[in-house]
């Protein structure tokens, strides 16, 4: 992918535009949040931008660019990616070299092996030129950046949606990108990371008290979201531990579970993925350990009535 900006690329569907939430903080939020179509965050004090995440596409990218470009805004001089996932990655040449890039140790090193999985997975799917550019300034545990006066800190919260998630928490703003830790309308996704390390994750965004939640995908909301995201978690635990001690696949197990309340949540044949994790981690398997990912995309397919999981970008 050029590094440079280019003339206007082809139209979007529903093309999203940055949504202030704060003077300065903007989300920039992605119908219909679907498979690989992201939120991102902009924090500038008219001097300095950090960008929070970037899109799957090519032109997405190139449209983020563009509507931080006509927000006033000047380019980002910093990039974080919340975790590796192409839909939150894949947009970094865009930006860099111009802007670093930042994430947590492990998000540099599972972008790196992860190659360009998406387009493995949807190779009918039309995501431009990506040319892979992990982070070139990782962190541990915790890390401060600072916009102006704006203070931006980075946590790990441990492995939970994957090995290196990063939560962005603006402590001024009251507000706070989950990257996907969170889900707004969808189905939570643990096939790369954790459940106990999820419901952790929860506890700590809960400790932060934002009063502005910005999900990794879905509609911008407030801290009522980890309520939903914390009862579907449980209610995966459970039904894990049932189903495991009686002997049932994980493909069985939720072929035959009843979602209640949870079926109202868009891509519930994550449920299944999400069984593969929870079974790993019963038999004592290391969080984030790497699953059969063909296997377990295979067992959604079976899970959505025998038709693939799209790629929304």
């Amino acid at each position: 992918m050029p590094r440079t900006s280019a003339p206007d690329s082809p139209a979007v569907p529903d093309e999203p535009g940055l949504t202030e939430l704060s003077p300065g903080v903007s989300a920039f939020v992605q119908p219909d949040g679907g498979w690989c179509l992201n939120n991102a965050g902009v924090v500038t004090d008219g001097e300095a931008t950090l960008l929070v995440d970037t899109a799957a596409t090519e032109r997405r990218a190139r449209l983020l660019a563009r509507r931080i470009a006509e927000s006033g805004a000047p380019a980002p001089r910093t990039v974080v990616n919340t975790h590796h996932h192409g839909d939150h990655t894949y947009g970094n040449a865009l930006f860099a070299p111009a802007a670093t890039i930042v994430g947590h140790a492990a998000c540099r090193s599972e972008l790196l092996a992860a190659g360009h999985q998406l387009e493995a997975m949807w190779p009918e799917n039309d995501f431009g030129d990506i040319v892979l550019t992990p982070p070139s300034l990782t962190y541990t545990d915790a890390l401060t950046l600072y916009v102006g006066d704006i203070e931006a800190r980075l946590i790990h919260p441990g492995v939970a949606h994957t090995r290196g998630d990063t939560v962005v928490w603006l402590p001024e703003r009251r507000t706070v990108f989950t990257g996907d830790l969170i889900f707004n309308g969808g189905t939570p996704f643990l096939l790369m990371g954790s459940l106990a390390g999820s419901l952790r994750a929860v506890e700590l965004l809960r400790s932060l008290a934002a009063t502005t939640v910005v999900p990794g995908h879905g509609p911008v909301t407030g801290p009522e979201v980890y309520d939903t995201v914390e009862a579907y978690l449980r209610y995966v635990d459970a039904l894990a531990r049932r189903s495991h001690a009686a002997g049932l696949s994980p493909l069985e197990a939720a072929t035959g579970a009843d979602l209640g309340p949870f079926a109202e949540l868009a891509e519930s044949e994550r449920l299944v993925a999400n069984l593969h994790r929870a079974y790993a981690e019963l038999a004592g398997g290391e969080p984030g350990a790497p699953l059969d990912v063909r296997a377990v995309f295979a067992d959604m397919t079976t899970m959505n009535g025998g038709v693939p999981v799209a790629c929304h970008a």
